[in-house]
């Protein structure tokens, strides 16, 4: 098998203001306004933007009243506006919004119905710490491990993407060039299973680990942290062989570090298969970490760690976060919880998910430039290619795909190095009703481009 890290490439899909002038006049209105009072980095999907103004389960509504179908948005993981989720943080903004330093049983309540759900040693004895965002748990998560094992060095896959703080940025390539990888930060190529092949894998990237690992130790730092989302989803949404990572975290073991399952993307129920992503492949990572989906929209997120890894960072260091944790956080992360299992939509995902992977995939062998249809659950990658031999990335097809989507009123997006692979991540209780719409859409999409 042969391997390349390519030189980190830009978002896509991502609107250009130059082309403002061809919204209609209220648009870009908003649009420069915007710009004006929120500066050059904040961007807007789509050559053109979309002004929601109201959500409800897997539908959003623009201010012309006109409905979109959702099949992008994970953080509203149960549904824009889900009446339990928000009733729950009514009643608690309402009585009572304070912190972790006092005594509160909805914190106690939430690790206590989630810890188990972990399996393995954290599920046993770890402890649960909370922040807001899943940039602050990979931030944490890092502390952790540096703390543990006395090691800079952090180990990713090429395009990984795991937060936006300082350190986070530092090991999440996804950024883009002109986002500097910490020194202590080694890339790995994500297991592309589309160009290599499936068997052995797990071995060739255990292998590739283990350089870096070697380069790291040559360098001084050492390795604190290999950190990784097992469905690889900004490297391009590589969900399948599901033995890739066992050998990985025997040689991360070997070398004495700590292994960071990003769950903030493939985490609570989004694969169909087990609740968290890493499970699928029958791996016991020390770190867990979570965000996005967590709360439905309401910035809760967090930590599972093994508590001797732990131990020695909760007695050398004082970790509070005034916002992590608090009593109304914890209402949304507890309804968003109960929703999940409730309305069985593990199950749900398992369902749906393979509706649209069955079709797109025979979709893709009708499609010239469909080269691969992947994925589990409700979260699938479909590789625009320029031709099926030579399995080209086509990264303006795809990003035409995802205009014409939204032009139709569908919403996806695009992943993936060269930004060719459309990424379908709809909320969870996408119906199979939705996913009809959804592929009546593509269908007729596929035909104009």
């Amino acid at each position: 098998m042969t391997e390349t890290i390519k030189p980190r490439g830009k978002m896509n899909n991502s609107f250009d203001p130059a082309s403002a002038q061809n919204l209609d006049p209220a648009t870009r209105k908003m649009v420069e306004k915007r710009s004006r009072l929120l500066g050059p980095s904040y961007r807007l999907f789509y050559s053109e933007p979309v002004d929601f103004v109201r959500g409800e389960g897997v539908k959003l509504w623009d201010r012309k009243g006109n409905e979109y179908l959702d099949a992008y948005n994970n953080v509203v993981s149960v549904g824009h506006a889900h009446p339990k989720v928000v009733e729950a943080v009514h009643e608690q903004m309402k009585t009572l919004c304070t912190h972790t330093r006092y005594l509160h049983p909805g914190i106690l309540e939430y690790a206590e119905e989630l810890l188990p759900t972990f399996g393995g040693t954290i599920g046993a004895i770890g402890h649960a710490m909370f922040t807001c965002t899943g940039s602050e748990a990979n931030d944490l998560a890092l502390r952790i491990s540096k703390h543990y094992t006395g090691k800079q060095g952090v180990i990713v896959t090429s395009e990984a993407y795991h937060g936006n703080s300082d350190a986070t940025a530092a090991f999440s390539p996804s950024l883009g060039e002109y986002s500097p990888l910490g020194t202590w930060v080694r890339q790995v190529p994500a297991p592309d299973s589309y160009r290599m092949e499936s068997e052995g894998l797990g071995r060739w990237l255990a292998d590739r680990v283990q350089d870096q690992i070697d380069d790291l130790e040559r360098h001084g730092d050492g390795l604190a942290a290999f950190v990784v989302d097992s469905l690889f989803t900004s490297d391009g949404i590589y969900s399948h062989p599901v033995d890739v990572l066992k050998p990985v975290i025997d040689v991360v073991h070997k070398a004495g570090g700590v292994f960071i399952a990003d769950e903030v993307q493939c985490g609570f129920a989004r694969t169909g298969e087990k609740l968290w992503g890493y499970q699928r492949h029958d791996i016991d990572p020390d770190i867990i970490t979570l965000g996005k989906p967590m709360g439905n929209g309401y910035p809760v997120a967090g930590v599972a760690v093994r508590s001797d890894i732990v131990e020695g960072f909760g007695r050398d260091m004082r970790y509070f976060n005034t916002f992590g944790g608090n009593t109304v956080a914890m209402a949304a992360a507890r309804a968003t919880f109960s929703v999940i299992k409730e309305e069985g939509l593990l199950e749900n995902a398992a369902r749906v998910g393979k509706i649209l992977l069955d079709e797109l995939n025979s979709l893709a062998r009708e499609c010239a430039f469909f080269g691969d249809v992947r994925g589990t659950g409700l979260y699938i990658g479909v590789e625009i290619v320029k031709d099926k031999v030579g399995k080209e990335a086509d990264k303006a097809r795809a990003a035409t795909i995802v205009g014409e989507m939204r032009k139709r009123r569908v919403l996806i997006s695009a992943t993936g190095f060269s930004g060719n692979v459309l990424k379908i991540r709809p909320p969870l209780v996408f119906s199979e009703q939705d996913a009809v719409r959804f592929l009546e859409t593509i269908r007729s999409v596929i035909k104009s481009v």
